[in-house]
């Protein structure tokens, strides 16, 4: 593990120092998640939001979440495909859209050349669609997540999954013909289940609980894929001090600014971040922990998306007490600081700050569907001014939390100090 760590500290500089930090969206970019009931969970599109907000605090990006339950290319309850996209996409002027379908458009029945073809046709009407109406908007293609056919067996031979593999694999050669980025749900889901199920085959079976629809443990790694194919940086914070001398000496940090560094009875100094972790701490305790926490540990997510590694050598040997603005985070050996401790992992300010930024953004995107799905579709026909007010209203709250949540995104300076546990 100390190897494991400290060999991600050295990647993750390396590639900062090759500019290997290109993330996919740019700054005040409109995103539209577009797709079926998988995509109207809001689970993989808030987590994907929150990662763009915590890590990337100063792009100022908008999100629009548009999924609709029962979604195939040619459209479903929303309206015809072409309905879909005019008030659902392209009213909000993306310059980013990501398109999430096919678990609906196989019907849930073995691969037919007949579901093939439509499937195809309608996906390439809906990105012809997007380039028409602006050739410069950005295309992310999702092959799709999975039917569940890990944790329980097969519901025809060979399994409804073969069939979505099927579609991805069309996706993915679709993507590179059209030049579009493309991002996997497919195949790391499932290696991510079958992981789980080889560890713990009751809990596993929830990940998916109706074999579609995954829990939000699960679209942990589906936002972990999009956020792969847009080149997000996994590194939060590197902060890296040698405590051997008299005087502490700061060796490196990355996206991070260290001031009032001191010795004395251990270490300490105030640190100014450029960005917040991913609030697993959080995410791993209440209701969801159990799930959760398998999940990651069946993933490769902390090192793709979470790392936040502190390190401090040249510590007498013993035992150390972190706290940051005097609130004990842990006691750490003097060995795991001089190996590396990824503070992501911990219940930090940082991470208590980043599950605000989390929760605020769930409630910015139910402000938003509530309004689309509660009153915008349904009232249409009746033109009633009240229904214009009431959208009117829930804009400028939208547009309130919206701001809240950028506001929270922003990180703040803290004192830390490592000093011997008594």
């Amino acid at each position: 593990m100390r190897k494991a760590l400290s060999a991600l500290i050295f990647l993750a500089s390396a590639m900062l120092a090759f500019g290997a930090d290109a993330f996919y969206l740019k700054p005040a970019d409109t995103v539209v998640f577009y797709g079926d009931s998988i995509t109207d969970q809001r689970l993989y599109t808030v987590l994907t939001e929150t990662f763009v907000l915590t890590r990337y605090p100063k792009l100022n990006a908008t999100f629009v979440h548009s999924g609709w339950g029962g979604d195939k290319v040619s459209g479903g309850g929303g309206g015809p495909i072409d309905l879909r996209l005019q008030r659902d996409v392209l009213a909000y002027h993306p310059t980013v859209m990501t398109i999430m379908l096919g678990m609906n458009d196989g019907h849930y029945q073995p691969e037919t050349p007949e579901n093939d073809q439509i499937f195809f046709d309608g996906y390439q009407h809906i990105v012809d669609t997007m380039l028409k109406d602006d050739a410069g908007v950005r295309i992310t293609l999702i092959q799709p997540s999975p039917y569940d056919d890990v944790t329980r067996p097969p519901t025809f031979p060979g399994g409804y999954n073969a069939v979505l593999l099927n579609f991805s694999k069309w996706i993915a050669n679709y993507g590179q013909q059209k030049h579009l980025t493309v991002a996997d749900f497919n195949g790391p889901m499932v290696a991510m289940l079958q992981k789980a199920n080889a560890t713990d085959p009751a809990d596993a079976q929830k990940i998916l609980p109706d074999r579609v629809h995954p829990s939000v443990s699960g679209h942990l790694i589906m936002a972990e894929q999009l956020l792969k194919a847009w080149n997000a940086r996994p590194l939060v914070s590197s902060v890296f001090i040698d405590a051997s001398g008299s005087v502490p000496k700061l060796q490196f940090s990355d996206f991070a600014q260290i001031s009032d560094l001191k010795g004395g009875n251990g270490v300490q100094w105030t640190e100014q971040d450029n960005s917040l972790p991913l609030p697993f701490a959080e995410w791993t305790s209440g209701g969801n922990g159990t799930l959760m926490n398998l999940v990651i540990h069946s993933s490769d997510v902390t090192e793709a998306l979470n790392q936040e590694p502190l390190r401090v050598t040249g510590l007498k040997p013993g035992s150390y007490t972190l706290l940051i603005d005097g609130t004990n985070i842990g006691n750490f050996s003097s060995a795991d600081l001089a190996s590396g401790v990824n503070l992501a992992l911990l219940n930090t300010p940082m991470s208590q700050q980043a599950n605000e930024v989390y929760q605020l953004t769930i409630d910015h995107a139910t402000i938003h569907n509530d309004r689309w799905r509660n009153i915008q579709v349904p009232l249409a026909k009746y033109s009633l001014p009240q229904a214009k007010a009431a959208m009117d209203s829930l804009d400028q709250l939208e547009a309130a939390l919206v701001a809240k949540q950028r506001e929270t995104a922003q990180p703040r300076a803290h004192t830390f100090q490592l000093v011997p546990t008594t």
